[in-house]
């Protein structure tokens, strides 16, 4: 029966893989997987266990038990995904992000590069990588009109996107994983992590600025227009606060992060619906008669909530409940033992996981890590796990959610992206590994 578990899981995730050749969405394999493989346990009877970290050893439980036990940890980082997609569109409802255009004021292609890769680094901690590239790939094109010139920036702004979401715990949804999963903490994360990843987004960005592509000067560049909204900036401010107040409220308070993003999205739900001048209500979608109309029929927070990427979080659910399954039956244990016997460097393991982050999901490849090993809080395995799996995913242009969606925006060829982008994400992330191990390895023997 295990066999057939397996081999369930494979054709889902090769399904999840090639969701560009057979036009299907990813998020219907994963929940059909995962539905697929809790249904094969229960039917028949298999044994299910939960991993104890603190003695290394699986317990045997009662399935109900140990569904409600997944479910409940996959509903934390979902729900906290869901306050956090919230405020990015309420940003964006107000055309906030318009905001960091001001920024942007020279023509110098090598000065536009350092901005747009530093802009992407930073945004991309606070607002996730996805976000942060749909948010500056839009002001590119803006600012770029030569297509060719234009492709060379988002494929940086890629590498720097990535990198700078995997030191922060709210900035990709791995480092998201790891934290709500009391692998990392914040602020270990951002001590171990934070360097390495700077050595990722400016080693390659070194390199590419004596590339051609990136020398003189924009001579194309229009005058961009201000936000639409004169509490754009206001809101732009108050949401990324906002965002990065989460981390300090649940070292605050040792409550479960999605608490603190909850309270977050209330804040900023208070403040959009006073300056909208709209009703004062989340719950009911059709204006009161007689009051403001003046932008749009809906509440902010309706509208930015009617706009959030539900299929990503329903993506999440069935990836992360089905590798539970796995886990639950003790499968990703027993295959860690197996692992580590095979290949007694765990350094060479977790960079193996960064390689193959570019070619599959990240997300289910943290989920598994996490029922592989069974380390203590921010063990520096688990730090490595983070950095390996965010900025691995920029050696190939499908290898992460920046990526992806730089491509649909862009039209990104995937072997023009191979050719020119891939081996700069390559050295930045060996550059960016080689730190890591040092600056552990100095710490440990310090």
């Amino acid at each position: 029966m295990e066999t057939i578990i397996i081999i369930v899981f494979l054709a889902g995730y090769l399904a999840i893989t090639l969701e560009h050749n057979l036009k299907i969405d990813k998020l219907i394999p994963a929940l059909a997987m995962m539905a697929i493989l809790w249904a094969i346990i229960a039917l028949s009877h298999m044994p299910v266990f939960e991993v104890n970290a603190e003695l290394r050893e699986l317990e045997p439980t009662h399935i109900d038990e140990i569904l409600l036990h997944h479910l409940g940890k996959t509903a934390e980082i979902l729900v906290f995904l869901l306050g956090a997609m919230t405020i990015v569109e309420i940003i964006d409802y107000f055309d906030g992000f318009a905001t960091i255009k001001g920024f942007i004021r020279t023509r110098s292609k090598r000065k536009l590069l350092w901005l747009f890769s530093i802009l992407a680094f930073i945004l991309s901690a606070i607002i996730d990588n996805l976000t942060a590239t749909i948010v500056l790939v839009t002001i590119l094109q803006k600012v770029i009109k030569d297509r060719d010139t234009r492709l060379w920036f988002a494929g940086m702004i890629i590498i720097a996107a990535n990198a700078g979401g995997a030191w922060s715990p709210i900035g990709d949804v791995t480092t998201t994983m790891l934290w709500i999963a009391n692998k990392v903490s914040a602020l270990q994360l951002i001590e171990h992590v934070l360097i390495p990843s700077i050595v990722c987004m400016v080693v390659p960005v070194l390199w590419a600025g004596r590339y051609k592509a990136f020398k003189g000067n924009i001579s194309d560049i229009e005058e961009l227009e201000k936000p639409k909204s004169k509490y754009g900036a206001t809101m732009l401010y108050l949401g990324l606060g906002a965002i990065v107040f989460v981390p300090f409220f649940k070292t605050i308070t040792h409550l479960p992060p999605y608490v603190g993003m909850m309270l977050s999205l209330a804040i900023v739900a208070t403040f959009a619906e006073i300056y909208s001048s709209s009703k004062f209500s989340i719950s009911d979608a059709v204006d009161v008669e007689g009051e403001s109309d003046s932008v749009g029929h809906h509440s902010p927070v309706h509208h930015s909530l009617s706009k959030i990427e539900l299929p990503s979080i329903l993506f999440f659910l069935g990836i992360l409940l089905a590798v539970a399954a796995l886990e639950s039956l003790g499968m990703l244990f027993h295959y860690a033992e197996s692992l580590n016997e095979a290949i007694p460097n765990t350094d060479i393991v977790v960079m193996l996981f960064g390689v193959g982050s570019a070619v599959i999901d990240n997300v289910p490849l943290v989920a598994a890590s996490m029922g592989m090993f069974a380390q203590v809080m921010d063990d520096p395995l688990w730090h490595f796990i983070a950095y390996s799996a965010g900025t691995g995913g920029s050696m190939l242009i499908i290898g992460s959610a920046a990526g992806v969606v730089a491509m649909g925006m862009e039209k990104i060829d995937f072997f023009w992206y191979l050719k020119k982008i891939s081996w700069l994400a390559l050295i930045g992330f060996v550059a960016g590994a080689g730190t890591f191990i040092l600056m552990r390895d100095f710490v440990l023997h310090a």
